[in-house]
């Protein structure tokens, strides 16, 4: 028999069991499919991912879908159309994750089109999860995948060229999805990188999570880097936990910013903790933002940083340290970009 104290010491451990459960087992089948992605170039990247989920598909082949979309664009922040590193090399990282915690990714590739797709090549053929570099550009060839000319864009050589007559690498806070925020320099489309007085160019990450009709999450991200980085660096976006994570009973959550500080807290991976915890997708990308923040509020004033969530239930909502971050939305009910809640506006 159970003795009280006993009693009691089970009563404590089972009761957040139940509550867990009660936040996992909501209907979801109201919402799905749902595809929300990063920036407000995601709009075609959604539609592309959307071709896939109106019909039945699988959210895993949405999101590679909606990744390559925009790793085909030419002149964006993205591909290898993106800046280079200091070297002039241009480089992709890039990971995808499924429902059942199945995930690959590239670090550093170069001359290969569709990163997203070697990752998830990498997934479904492979023990691994990471490859880089040479190693990653051997695997994509002997895969089938064409290596393409090493060769810089119009827009990234000429970027490139402003940034050599001061070799200064100073990120700035949106720059690279705001072109309006340059007089005279929006001659490059509505999507295109944004240039820097001198000529350079910063740019960002596309991150993007689906919810599909069978009621199964799946997520990818695909990045050409920061611009003007040290050649061999690897950001967020190759990285599970970080760039992008996914888990099937709660939800799933990617982000877009400085790398290097979502890594140093795994973001995305505690974002979705913070929505098994109970919390709302929106807080808890608040949450996982506090958490930066906390630690040195005066750095955060100078860097972006954003995470983008989707829970089970079709539920979605973001947080981004500084004003500027949107994303966009696509399911059988809405499709629209939407500005995301911040804590800074640095640049007002």
């Amino acid at each position: 028999m159970l003795n009280r104290r006993k009693f009691l010491q089970l009563s404590s451990f089972a009761a957040p069991l139940l509550s867990v459960k009660n936040v996992l087992t909501n209907d979801v089948s109201q919402t799905k499919p749902i595809v929300i992605s990063t920036w407000d170039s995601g709009k075609d990247v959604n539609t592309a991912a959307w071709k896939i989920l109106s019909t039945g598909g699988r959210a895993l082949d949405a999101v590679e879908a909606g990744a390559r979309q925009i790793e085909d664009t030419i002149n964006c922040c993205v591909g290898l159309g993106g800046y280079p590193d200091r070297d002039g090399i241009v480089t992709l990282d890039s990971c995808i994750m499924d429902e059942k915690a199945n995930c690959g990714a590239v670090g550093g590739i170069e001359q290969i089109k569709h990163a997203v797709s070697v990752a998830r090549k990498i997934m479904e053929t492979t023990p691994h999860i990471m490859l880089v570099g040479e190693g990653a550009q051997q695997f994509a060839i002997e895969n089938g995948f064409k290596k393409e000319p090493k060769e810089l864009s119009p827009d990234a050589e000429n970027a490139y060229k402003g940034w050599l007559k001061k070799s200064e690498y100073k990120p700035v806070i949106n720059i690279e999805n705001h072109p309006g925020e340059n007089p005279g320099k929006d001659e490059h489309g509505p999507f295109a990188p944004a240039f820097f007085d001198d000529g350079s160019a910063n740019h960002d990450t596309m991150g993007l999570v689906a919810l599909d009709n069978s009621g199964n999450l799946s997520g990818a991200v695909t990045t050409s880097g920061m611009a003007f980085k040290i050649h061999g660096r690897v950001g967020d976006s190759a990285i599970i936990g970080a760039g992008i994570f996914v888990d099937n009973e709660v939800g799933a959550a990617t982000s877009t910013g400085v790398g290097e500080e979502n890594m140093r807290i795994c973001g995305t991976h505690l974002v979705v903790e913070f929505m098994r915890q109970g919390d709302s997708p929106e807080m808890a990308c608040r949450k996982a933002i506090n958490r930066v923040i906390s630690r040195d509020m005066a750095k955060a004033k100078t860097f972006q940083l954003a995470f983008l969530a989707l829970n089970k239930k079709g539920e979605y909502g973001a947080y981004a340290i500084q004003k500027g971050f949107v994303f966009c939305v696509k399911s059988n009910g809405e499709e629209k970009i939407i500005p995301s809640k911040y804590v800074f506006d640095t640049q007002g």
